[in-house]
């Protein structure tokens, strides 16, 4: 008889790695939007309120700083960096802002230039990464969390400028993209914080009405705490 001879088995294929993703393939992650601050300048002395510092002004039985800090909030800003000056301990003592980021101007006493100053040096050190900052006041409390946000809305990209318009004259609160920051704080001196650098960039400017939603009211002396009763 012939012997048989054993089959040999077939050699089990290789496997073969799975194929990367090509860069078409993979998937893409969406952008992070584009984080805009809110900048409260709180930082006034109240010289014609008798030396009484506008952040502890009472309001609705609490400090005014910690109605206009909710405001931003309100208006779209998470983030949110006050500028202190005038009692500064004081305010930190008695105002609750969990979560802002509180620094102070020592030289508050020159004006609100030198608080803007202060308030985009903080932002621009921000490790978040700030894109623009929505700047407000702390003694107009009739400016409310719409009018934050539709002036907040009128970013578009780092070169935003944009401000609230009341019966077509502007006023606050201000957006400032950040590639504007340097410009600004370089022309930011006494009481006149922007001013200059916005009468200079007039045409760039775009201004938001917000005359139905908001009063642009300042508490500068005694006879506007009635103001402050509401």
């Amino acid at each position: 008889m012939t012997p048989v001879t054993p089959m040999t088995p077939p050699t089990p294929p290789t496997p073969t790695a799975p194929t990367a993703p090509t860069t078409d393939d993979a998937p893409s992650s969406p952008a992070s939007p584009p984080l805009v601050a809110g900048l409260l300048l709180a930082a006034g002395g109240g010289r014609r309120l008798g030396g009484r510092p506008k952040a502890l002004l009472p309001y609705r039985g609490r400090p005014l700083v910690e109605h206009a800090v909710r405001v931003l909030r309100e208006g779209g800003c998470g983030v949110v960096h006050v500028v202190l000056g005038a009692s500064a301990e004081l305010v930190r003592e008695r105002a609750e802002l969990p979560g802002c980021v509180l620094v102070e101007n020592p030289g508050w006493a020159d004006g609100m230039g030198s608080s803007l100053r202060v308030g985009l040096a903080s932002l621009a050190a921000d490790p978040r990464g700030v894109d623009g900052a929505l700047v407000s006041l702390v003694d107009q409390p009739g400016i409310g969390a719409a009018a934050v946000a539709r002036v907040r809305e009128a970013y578009g990209a780092r070169d935003a400028l944009a401000a609230a318009s009341y019966g077509g004259e502007r006023g606050h609160p201000v957006l400032f993209g950040a590639d504007r920051w340097a410009g600004i704080a370089a022309g930011a001196a006494g009481d006149r914080g922007a001013r200059d650098y916005l009468a200079a960039h007039r045409e760039a400017i775009a201004l938001v009405d917000c005359s139905d939603v908001a009063e642009p009211f300042d508490i500068d002396t005694e006879a506007d705490l009635y103001r402050l009763d509401g």
